[in-house]
């Protein structure tokens, strides 16, 4: 997310661009927002999460349908497709690092600080389900791994694979017994005082909440360590096997992840949710970012087959270019129209409205992102805040 190519399309010492990428980080920016959405405008918001309240699929009724599709869609998918993304983007770092004889990782562990401190930041003041510090951590790591031997890596990839299985497939066995041993019957509802915080509290009262519960919304990066590994090594794979290039090879490679990804991925989702939110975390972290590489070759066909670009292509590739300022701005915008401390919609609208409100605040933003990024790179090479990463590592 962090790494924004410039617009030309070639530059001397330099690969020639990958469009693709552009477009592919564009609509997982968009894709993760489909899966943030529910969060800022449920009762209870961000700790919404941590009561149960996001796991449930219900298609008793036509909105219920709707509502449960879209979740499905994106639970885990695209924050899986930006993670192997933000992978390509390490390999791109270490090749221009590569041809230039710099060490590596040399400056870009200042870099991956630089975004730490972006994510928590972003983490106190916006959204407490932030994926940059954990983006950060593994990158440092990652990063590493890039000066070992094929080998090495493929066996630290492989390994991270099986330990994160392993760790979801015990989660899981743990629900299911402490089900039926009459457990828990789909976790416990968010309490009156954390909804009334979100609905009417103020704008340190949440950050002081956020805080507070550090640990508690920190437990995706924490849970999800094994995987952001062998995500970002798979990333780095495809991008050195070259899947995002426009010939031949590129086009056989996303073929057969269209296959595997969306003909396996697909029917495991419908059939994980379909079994109950016990099985909310093989759903979400092992049908998830199988579906991702589905996404990646379904986005490789459907780009392929654009012979003029449009708004639609240019606005995803603009979001793309501008990938870290598009999302803090649309974790900015939901909690504007969302929280109490701005229009307070989810309140307002509640539960009579939804899903169709929520749908269209998410059509709403992603609309917003597309047009202002389009129009902002007309007279800028980058988005804001990576134009304020570049010019504090220069300093």
């Amino acid at each position: 997310m962090t790494e924004t190519l410039p617009s030309s399309a070639a530059i001397p010492g330099r690969p020639a661009r990958l469009p693709l990428l552009d477009v592919m980080r564009g609509v997982a920016i968009l894709g993760t927002l489909m899966t943030n959405v529910w969060i800022f405008t449920s009762p209870g918001a961000e700790w919404s999460i941590l009561s149960g309240g996001q796991s449930g699929m219900s298609f008793a009724s036509f909105p219920a349908t709707a509502e449960s599709t879209m979740r499905l869609l994106a639970n885990g998918k695209f924050l899986a497709l930006l993670t192997i993304l933000f992978g390509v983007g390490l390999a791109i770092q270490y090749g221009a690092a590569e041809r230039r004889g710099a060490p590596w990782p040399g400056r870009y562990r200042w870099r991956a600080l630089f975004l730490f401190a972006e994510g928590t930041l972003h983490f106190i003041l916006v959204f407490a389900w932030d994926v940059l510090m954990g983006y950060a951590v593994t990158a440092l790591l990652v990063a590493r791994l890039l000066t070992r031997t094929p080998k090495a890596r493929r066996r630290v990839m492989w390994w991270a694979a099986g330990l994160h299985l392993t760790l979801i497939t015990l989660l899981t066995a743990a629900l299911l017994a402490d089900r039926s041993q009459g457990g828990s019957q789909g976790g416990e509802s968010v309490s009156r005082e954390v909804v009334d915080l979100y609905a009417h509290g103020s704008y340190l009262e949440q950050v002081r909440f956020r805080l507070d519960n550090a640990l508690d919304f920190r437990m995706e990066p924490l849970l999800s360590f094994c995987l952001l590994v062998f995500l970002f090594l798979l990333g780095v794979q495809l991008f050195r096997a070259g899947a995002f290039g426009s010939d031949a090879t590129g086009r056989r490679i996303r073929g057969r992840l269209l296959a595997w990804g969306l003909g396996l991925g697909l029917p495991l989702s419908v059939a994980l949710s379909l079994g109950g939110p016990d099985l909310f975390f093989l759903d979400r972290y092992v049908a998830g970012p199988l579906m991702a590489l589905g996404y990646i070759g379904l986005t490789g066909v459907l780009v392929e087959r654009v012979r003029r670009p449009g708004p639609l292509l240019n606005g995803l590739t603009g979001v793309g270019r501008t990938a870290l300022s598009g999302y803090v701005l649309q974790n900015l915008l939901c909690v504007f129209v969302s929280y109490g401390i701005g229009l307070g919609l989810a309140h307002r609208l509640g539960e009579s409205w939804r899903p169709w409100w929520v749908m269209g605040l998410w059509a709403v933003v992603c609309a917003v992102l597309m047009i202002g990024s389009t129009l902002w790179l007309r007279r800028f090479r980058t988005g804001p805040l990576e134009s304020v990463q570049k010019w504090a590592l220069r300093h």
